[in-house]
């Protein structure tokens, strides 16, 4: 009676004999009549055993009240100027968001004051993330140290493991992975002490296999970096459906106080993670980051001047059109796929007259969440000036349609359609299952490749009335696009 009796969760209640085996079992001054009448409540005396005990475990955990503990001291963090070499242009030299991540990590490590504090975590993929060199730089960490030889030991960057290593190589383990971040995460209120984890996987190994995890962490208050490296749906080229993530970042922007963003260009990269250390560990603000990472290789220009608060609240202009002509338009993009609309926008102005401005939209999620924070509070101050959303002082005063094209699901850039009111805006994006091939046939197949955002753009001026639909029909022509073609998402 009243052990293990829970036949469904709406059960509130102990029957009399279960009432009757929990008196006898704890030796609860009631008797039998008291308890076929009506239950008295029943406090035992000050000086009891049992009261002595249980107010002696309250004052030793603390007190009464649950408390959360934030007294771990602030971290120095370094000047973005620390990550110099990022926020300059690489030149013809070509790197991936990945490498940036590694250069952007093996600088902190360098960092005296912060280095030590950083915990890189990482499942089973070290080599495949090129963070090899970071077996030589700090070590994998194992209490035992090294019990073996390992196979690549005549080789530079060789599998060194140690008892005062850094790295924490978990294994194919998502869960005990996630684990280790999250306990590293909250050990300025468990242990006093601020530590600064960054968690890189496979991007579709992540929320999908430890959901609850992230939403734990988001509950318990975690602070660090989960980076989501080789995102997108079509930016892994060859390993079909299983590896190909087009959603997690969605799902990521629906934990409340997780920051997610999809960066395209090294020094977008170096001030999002800079931000992040400052609000983390300086500000002591309770919020984790969700930043995507790519492996696909490309230059990265120089940072724009002026477009640090852009890039932090999610969107900012990359490129202005000097052009004249008639018609103008507006690409937007993020993560790889910003480089297909910078194409796309070279394309239209070479080829069919007209004038493109490229953004880069580094979060939606952001974008989306500041609309609707903006909304809810002109809700409740009828009578005030409304306050006007980000993404819509932004782009408010720009000319021609709007077409956004990112590698994921559409539902992604869909978030911010409601704060483009009277602008035509188009959203294009991975919806479907992932599949093997080259980058250049997924994206030509998901229809985000710089000839279908071409044809998309004017189809958004011949809907408007700028120019006519036989142009629309010519592009699909010379670009040999098939009009037939099954719908991505259904096949």
């Amino acid at each position: 009676y009243g052990e293990a009796s829970m036949a469904v969760h709406s059960q509130k209640k102990l029957d009399l004999d279960g009432l009757k085996y929990f008196r006898d079992r704890f030796s609860v001054p009631i008797s039998d009549e008291q308890l076929e009448k009506e239950i008295p409540f029943y406090r035992p005396s000050d000086d009891s055993e049992v009261m002595q005990y249980m107010q002696a475990r309250r004052q030793a955990l603390g007190g009464y009240l649950p408390s959360r503990r934030d007294h771990a001291p602030a971290l120095p963090i370094p000047a973005l100027s620390t990550f110099e070499t990022l926020l300059q242009s690489t030149g013809d030299r070509e790197m991936s968001t990945t490498m940036v991540f590694g250069r952007l990590l093996a600088l902190l490590l360098r960092d005296k004051t912060l280095g030590k504090r950083v915990v890189p975590i990482i499942p089973d993929e070290a080599r495949t993330f090129g963070l090899e060199g970071l077996f030589r730089q700090v070590g994998i960490y194992d209490p035992a140290g090294q019990l073996y030889e390992p196979i690549d030991a005549d080789q530079v960057m060789w599998y060194k493991q140690s008892h005062n290593g850094q790295v924490l190589q978990e294994g194919i383990n998502e869960a005990g992975s996630m684990s280790s971040w999250i306990a590293a995460a909250t050990a300025y209120a468990n242990h006093n002490v601020a530590m600064v984890p960054f968690y890189i996987y496979y991007s579709m190994f992540g929320y999908q296999r430890v959901g609850d995890l992230v939403w734990a962490a988001g509950d318990i208050q975690a602070r660090g970096f989960i980076i989501g490296a080789t995102a997108g749906r079509t930016t892994l080229a060859g390993e079909g459906l299983q590896h190909q993530d087009g959603h997690n970042l969605l799902a990521f922007g629906q934990v409340p106080n997780c920051i997610s963003y999809d960066p395209t260009f090294a020094y977008e990269f170096a001030v999002i993670v800079h931000e992040g250390l400052k609000r983390m560990f300086e500000a002591h603000e309770h919020v984790f980051y969700y930043v995507t990472a790519m492996n696909e290789n490309y230059a990265h220009p120089a940072m724009p001047e002026g477009t640090e608060e852009g890039i932090l609240k999610g969107l900012y202009s990359f490129s202005k059109s000097a052009g004249k002509h008639k018609t103008r338009a507006q690409l937007m993009g993020s993560g790889t796929i910003l480089r297909e609309v910078i194409a796309a926008a070279a394309m239209l102005e070479a080829e069919w007259d007209v004038s493109v401005d490229v953004w880069s939209a580094t979060s939606f999620n952001l974008l989306q969440r500041e609309g609707v924070d903006c909304e809810r509070w002109n809700t409740r101050h009828p009578e005030a000036a409304a306050r006007v959303p980000y993404a819509t002082q932004t782009l408010n005063a720009t000319q021609g349609p709007i077409i956004a094209a990112t590698d994921y699901v559409r539902a992604v850039p869909e978030q911010i359609r409601a704060y483009l009111p009277g602008k035509r805006y188009v959203t294009l994006g991975t919806d479907g299952f992932g599949r093997s091939d080259t980058r250049e046939a997924l994206r030509r197949f998901f229809e985000v490749d710089r000839w279908n955002i071409v044809v998309a753009t004017l189809k958004a001026l011949a809907d408007e009335g700028a120019l006519p639909a036989s142009k629309v029909t010519e592009a699909i022509k010379n670009y040999g696009l098939d009009t037939e073609k099954p719908n991505p998402m259904t096949v």
